[in-house]
């Protein structure tokens, strides 16, 4: 899946709110501004009428950037190594965050010949102090380094890790700062969401798209923006439905199939034809209700199409937007691994290829020049994207 350090390769490859289109501002420079949104490409229809396509902007002018070629080193050699990871709602099986972190997991135990692991699951509904026994007991047990799956164990870890400061922490998708012994593991989700969105301004029949969000926050609110943007710099006229299963503080949106699966099914017969979750379990309802519909789906975080837990659905799932959470995993334990830290980059982006998007099923083969233009002039620059919608 990648050689060390990530930064040289290109990858193979969480209240309601309201619907309706929504333009999340695009800074366009240089010779983005000049291709403009007012040319017809020939990827798709170029009206809009009902079943027609959108009318569908160029993608910006410039060659893809090449991306260096990293000197390979080869994989520490560990086998003492004992590594704890605290998973979030779902483990191991839900097709999407948690899996991609043991992804990263596994490859790591494979290269590195260490096979001492520990993973504690998460409960629904569970008091704040749950996490922090975890934390406590893969520390306390000898584990080390220990990996923090999700931003819900913020509070614990800044209360946990000094307590241990031998022990390594990590923690995926919240910035901690001022613990010595903490490395945070965050990603642009607004870039790689981005893509996907020029894919389903591509792909929809009815130039009407949909976002099925797990929790408000302002984490699965960076996949909205980013998801809106993109579709809006392909298709300014695009009708974007929009909801979230549970407001903040409810958890319970990343683990319930059948509140995505009714939420899908309004976005459905509202008019959207390509609908994107960020919703974590309950992505398999919204998959449901997709290929009910005949409609089609963009997975996240991982490569749900390969995803043994949803395969039934693979035929209606066109790409996923991939967060390389495997690569952050595998190349946190190697420069633990290597006491070389400082390596880790401080975010996960696509100029590094930490985000991405995937082409497994080669559903959207037609639409990589486009949508690798799109990713070229974000890498450059060129194209901002915000992560709030």
């Amino acid at each position: 899946m990648r050689r060390t350090p990530i930064w040289g390769r290109r990858s193979g490859a969480g209240g309601p709110r309201r619907n309706g289109a929504a333009v999340v501002a695009v800074l366009l420079t240089g010779a983005l501004a000049l291709a403009g949104c007012a040319k017809d490409s020939g990827g798709g229809g170029n009206n809009n009428a009902q079943g027609q396509g959108c009318r569908l902007s160029a993608p910006p002018a410039g060659a893809a950037p090449t991306t260096p070629a990293a000197e390979q080193q080869p994989a520490p050699q560990t086998p003492a190594m004992r590594v704890g990871l605290a998973f979030d709602i779902g483990g191991r099986g839900d097709a999407s965050f948690n899996d991609a972190s043991v992804a990263g997991l596994d490859r790591a135990k494979s290269q590195m010949g260490f096979t001492d692991v520990k993973e504690l699951d998460a409960g629904a509904g569970e008091p704040e102090d749950a996490k922090q026994t975890r934390l406590r007991q893969l520390a306390r047990e000898g584990y080390n380094p220990v990996i923090a799956v999700g931003y819900a164990y913020a509070d614990a870890l800044k209360l946990v890790a000094p307590e241990f400061p031998g022990t390594k922490f990590a923690i995926i998708d919240e910035d901690v700062q001022g613990i010595p012994n903490v490395t945070s593991l965050v990603f642009a989700e607004e870039q790689g969401s981005f893509l996907v969105g020029v894919i389903a301004a591509h792909k929809s029949k009815n130039c009407h798209i949909g976002f099925v969000g797990g929790v408000n926050t302002p984490l699965i609110q960076k996949f909205e923006a980013g998801y809106m943007a993109g579709a809006k710099a392909a298709a300014p006229d695009i009708k974007i439905e929009r909801k979230y299963l549970t407001p903040a503080g409810d958890f319970s949106g990343f683990q319930d199939p059948n509140k995505g699966s009714e939420v899908a099914t309004g976005q459905l017969e509202a008019g959207a034809d390509v609908l994107y979750h960020a919703a974590g379990a309950s992505g398999k309802g919204v998959f449901s209700s997709v290929k009910s519909a005949n409609a089609l789906a963009i997975g996240v975080d991982s490569d749900q199409y390969n995803q043994p837990t949803v395969a039934e659905y693979k035929d209606v799932i066109i790409s996923s937007m991939l967060k390389r959470v495997d690569l952050a995993v595998y190349d946190y334990i190697a420069a633990v691994a290597r006491n070389d830290l400082g390596s880790m980059p401080k975010k996960f982006d696509l100029s590094i290829d930490g985000v991405g998007y995937s082409t497994s099923g080669g559903k959207v083969t037609d639409l990589m020049p486009a949508v690798d233009a799109y990713k070229a002039a974000i890498a450059r620059g060129e194209i901002k994207v915000s992560g709030k919608p």
